[in-house]
């Protein structure tokens, strides 16, 4: 029998634990390579509690009678959403970084608690510091053999059967065998034999290969072992591979069933192996202590070479937000029309842009789910629209849309704030978008050292805000895949508290970030300004040492209704206006009669 309220699946998990001899479990947004997006097979935590995000982690206690009896923990980003999705009356709401699933649980767990956690879903560290809490109430952490969720979900989705698909070398800039020659020139520095490379968007970047088992994201579910003589073994399942990828991959990359990497683990007894323990999973630990194996901690050796885009990446993006740049702003043209008339929904106008792309030509997917956020919706960080909380775009409101597309020379990400008329937008609207648009500039514009990083930059994008007593709840920008990942690391812009990841990372040039400060009024609306900018030389006359800046990659007009000139320096009007020309310049060509008026009127300078 179909489980068909959240309800009954929480019952039914925990008769499943209480018959399993576990006290708890906990269910992270998780799969077996550590993603962020996860495949529909892999979408535990959704299915259990209604959540939508994509991060969290739920704690459920067997004991229904406990209270609380389960949790629900998430950041900043989803306080808002976690309480329209998930029954309140069932689970406690949790903030990160206040708190942790460790902190929890020694809060709320019962002496000498049995929990259970499956190590396919977990990173070793979480693992570690969860079994040391556990341990201090005389409890244990139980790795379990299959998964509990598994086993009360009737209807999971099987993984996703499409095939791998060669990503060229004309778009990659570099060939596979190169990549793996680096690889095995780092293993030989460290006198190391073999790294396992577990990361869906590392695997895709090794062997330039692409794929459509997970939504958003183009990577096929697949492990590497790669070896310091080269070779490399994929473990992918043989429905996936086609006699294209066979010739692609070549002699020195055996293909192997992804049901035989335990297998390939045990085969390393012996081996010094790398492992990255923010991207492997506590199973792979364990197997690979298990076989013998000496273990070495260190990052995974594509995480770096990835995010440092080749020239030819560098020109694919650019290419790729051209006519990002063009469909976005036909959909913004479209959206001046018909908003102020009240006849456009969140969705519908998600759809128009999704349209907007797909006519644009080369659209393989959208890189994440659109953020469509009317009124009070556009101030839920990372709001997901449903036919539940479908908002239509009130006239003399404000509306966020946070997009992009996944194209085979680049990945785009751009967020626009824009006021829906037909009134002029109140003073309040106008200073804080301004305020935005401030530490956007301040940006864009910033020439740092060699040796920075992202939180050394984070202040810039805050400080208009912050003089006003204001700030937002999210980081101010992340890394940017090549036709992979929305979100790459390592590199990342955001406040360093809290030890958030990729704030202590080195900015370099080829690297793409995003650039988008926001403000969220509670109730109300939500502002953020979103381009993707480019680390490169900066050529200083009479300084000394090496120095960076960025490349602004996205084009599309800003929202000038909602700009306060009077809050603008110089210096910001002139970047304003030369952004603008520029806009006109890449995207004016390619549209046409009124749109073309539209975005001329929309680049006018101040």
């Amino acid at each position: 029998m179909l489980l068909n309220t959240h309800e009954a699946r929480l019952e039914a998990l925990r008769r499943e634990l209480k018959a399993r001899g576990l006290d708890g479990f906990v269910i992270p947004i998780s799969d077996e390579h550590m993603s962020e997006y996860v495949g529909a097979y892999a979408q535990r935590l959704a299915w259990l509690t209604g959540f939508g995000g994509s991060a969290g982690t739920a704690v459920v206690l067997t004991d229904a009678r406990r209270s609380p009896a389960a949790a629900m923990l998430v950041d900043g980003r989803y306080t808002l959403q976690v309480r329209d999705q998930v029954d309140g009356r069932f689970y406690a709401y949790e903030n990160v970084p206040s708190t942790s699933v460790a902190v929890w649980l020694a809060d709320h767990a019962p002496q000498g608690a049995r929990i259970g956690y499956d190590a396919w879903l977990h990173g070793s560290g979480w693992a570690q510091a969860v079994e040391a809490v556990l341990a201090r109430k005389g409890g244990t952490l139980v790795a379990v053999e299959s998964n509990p969720v598994d086993a009360v979900w009737d209807d999971r989705p099987a993984p996703s059967p499409a095939p791998a698909l060669v990503h060229p070398d004309a778009l990659a800039g570099q060939s596979s065998e190169a990549k793996r020659a680096a690889v095995s020139e780092w293993l030989t520095a460290r006198g190391l034999d073999a790294t396992v490379v577990t990361a869906l968007d590392s695997i895709a970047w090794l062997l330039n290969i692409r794929g459509s088992d997970v939504e958003r994201t183009p990577v096929a579910l697949s492990y590497v072992i790669a070896r310091a003589d080269g070779t490399a073994d994929l473990f992918i399942a043989a429905e996936k591979v086609t006699d294209d990828l066979r010739r692609h991959l070549g002699n020195a990359v055996a293909i192997r069933e992804r049901d035989a990497f335990v297998e390939g683990l045990r085969q390393l007894a012996g081996k010094r192996v790398a492992v990255d323990p923010e991207r492997a999973v506590s199973a792979i630990f364990a197997e690979l202590r298990g076989a013998g194996a000496t273990l070495v901690e260190a990052r995974d050796p594509t995480v770096l070479p990835k995010a440092i885009k080749n020239p030819v990446e560098q020109a694919g993006h650019r290419a790729a937000q051209a006519r990002d740049g063009a469909a976005v702003s036909r959909f913004l043209h479209w959206l001046s029309i018909e908003a102020p008339q009240g006849g456009v929904t969140e969705i519908s106008a998600a759809d128009r842009l999704h349209a907007c792309r797909k006519a644009g030509g080369d659209l393989r997917d959208l890189s994440f789910d659109t953020i469509s956020g009317a009124g009070p919706n556009g101030a839920v960080v990372h709001y997901r629209v449903s036919e539940e909380t479908n908002r239509t775009l009130e006239p003399n409101s404000v509306y966020l849309v946070d997009s992009g597309g996944q194209y085979p020379d680049g990945t785009t990400d751009i967020t626009r704030t824009v006021w829906v008329g037909p009134g002029a937008p109140p003073a309040e609207v106008k200073d804080r978008f301004t305020r935005v648009l401030k530490g956007h500039i301040a940006l864009a514009t910033a020439v740092f050292p060699k040796g920075t990083v992202g939180s050394q930059l984070d202040t810039l994008a805050r400080a208009a805000l912050w003089q006003a007593g204001l700030d937002y709840a999210h980081g101010t920008g992340h890394g940017v895949g090549s036709f992979l990942s929305v979100h790459e690391g390592p590199q990342r812009i955001a406040k360093s508290a809290g030890g958030q990841a990729g704030t202590d990372q080195v900015l370099l040039p080829g690297m793409f970030l995003s650039n988008e400060p926001g403000y969220y009024k509670t109730g109300a609306y939500g502002i953020r300004i979103e381009n993707l900018v480019l680390v490169e030389t900066r050529e200083i006359a009479g300084g000394e040492g090496e120095y960076y800046g960025f490349e602004t990659l996205t084009h599309v007009p800003i929202e000038r209704q909602l700009v306060d000139t009077a809050l603008l320096t110089r210096a910001e009007v002139q970047w304003w206006n030369a952004y603008h020309a520029r806009v006109l310049e890449i995207v004016g060509p390619q549209l046409e009669g009124e749109a073309q008026a539209w975005l001329t009127a929309q680049c006018a300078p101040f």
